[in-house]
């Protein structure tokens, strides 16, 4: 090939790639956390469907989704680790809830089935301490004295990447479980004492679907997807509640979003008999003065749909929309602080 020939292929492979980029550049493009990749892949097959835009949203966790809107590349960040107000005027960001979910224990025990083992947030802290090592310990035995469980060693299953999913699971045990709190505490990355680590909400359903006598903590659409096994639990109030929408919804009846700035809400060991013990929202994070200000545009008429045609989408995979009150709440906090125009 003489070398004028080559630089044509050049030009032409140029041409090709920076068209390539222009075509993903109309995507509106999201990084975060993995407890709602399940549902924003829906909302996202569904709004293209409808309008030819897409969305190019990486589930990677909600401490890299944080990382990435920070750094200003991409359009917005979702986490499940809410920001505080003074986080959010730090970097000049907006938070909205955009869905809320619920987070299960799933395990790999042969012969058992969905709810038939039941824990309580003292014995699953102290399983996550290490100081539970095996299924058939007394504390476990108590709680489910009917079920024949293994002696086997419990593989302990947690996420080894920053994680909103974890911010909640952590939070959770602090409040029920004096040593987690004191030795461990709450956040995103913690010194986990014991276990096995996994990328995402992915990475630990794999894990435990893969690792016989395992424990491990997902989003419940993750446990559904993977036909995992998951078990009930015993809740604030004393009683024993298995995973449904009734169970999640009762816990996020206790929120008062009207009241928390920045809508900073932690939906985990609420009250009430019917509440699901380990319920969380999941947060959208934009910002107020957006340098692309007709990507930010597309990004609300997304999320937008989203609250007027996703609920049932929405509920089809275990999640709970937001209150038409809340939405409302949301759309006044666009319209005042980002700034699209």
């Amino acid at each position: 090939m003489d070398l004028s020939k080559i630089f044509r292929v050049a030009v032409l492979a140029a041409t090709a790639a920076t068209a390539s980029v222009g075509a993903q550049a109309a995507d509106i493009t999201g990084a975060g956390a993995t407890f709602p990749f399940p549902i924003y892949s829906k909302w996202a097959d569904a709004y293209k469907t409808e309008t030819s835009n897409g969305l190019n949203y990486q589930s990677i966790g909600s401490g890299a989704g944080i990382k990435q809107i920070q750094a200003k590349t991409v359009t917005f960040g979702a986490s499940d680790a809410p920001l505080t107000s003074e986080q959010l005027a730090k970097d000049g960001l907006a938070q909205w809830p955009m869905v809320m979910g619920a987070i299960v224990m799933v395990v790999n025990l042969e012969g058992m089935k969905s709810n038939e083992l039941v824990l309580d947030g003292k014995t699953l802290g102290d399983i996550y301490l290490g100081n539970i090592k095996t299924w058939n310990d007394a504390a476990i035995k108590k709680l489910n004295p009917s079920l024949n469980l293994p002696s086997a060693a419990i593989t302990v299953v947690r996420r080894s990447d920053g994680s909103g999913t974890s911010f909640n699971f952590t939070d959770y045990l602090a409040k029920v479980n004096g040593d987690w709190k004191s030795k461990v505490g709450v956040g995103q990355a913690v010194e986990w004492p014991v276990g096995v680590g996994a990328k995402g909400n992915e990475g630990v359903a794999g894990n435990v679907s893969q690792t016989k006598n395992s424990i491990g903590y997902v989003e419940y659409a993750y446990a559904k997807q993977n036909n995992l096994t998951y078990a009930a639990m015993i809740n604030a109030a004393g009683k024993t509640v298995k995973p449904s929408i009734a169970a999640f919804q009762a816990a996020a009846s206790n929120a008062d979003w009207a009241n928390a700035p920045g809508f900073y809400q932690i939906l985990t060991n609420q009250p009430g008999e019917a509440s699901w013990p380990i319920t969380a929202a999941t947060f959208i994070l934009m910002y107020k003065q957006p340098v692309d200000k007709d990507a930010s545009n597309e990004a609300l008429k997304f999320f937008a749909w989203a609250y007027e045609k996703g609920g049932k989408m929405a509920e089809e995979l275990d999640y709970i929309p937001m209150p038409a009150s809340v939405v409302k709440l949301v759309k006044d906090t666009w319209s005042k602080d980002i700034q699209t125009k």
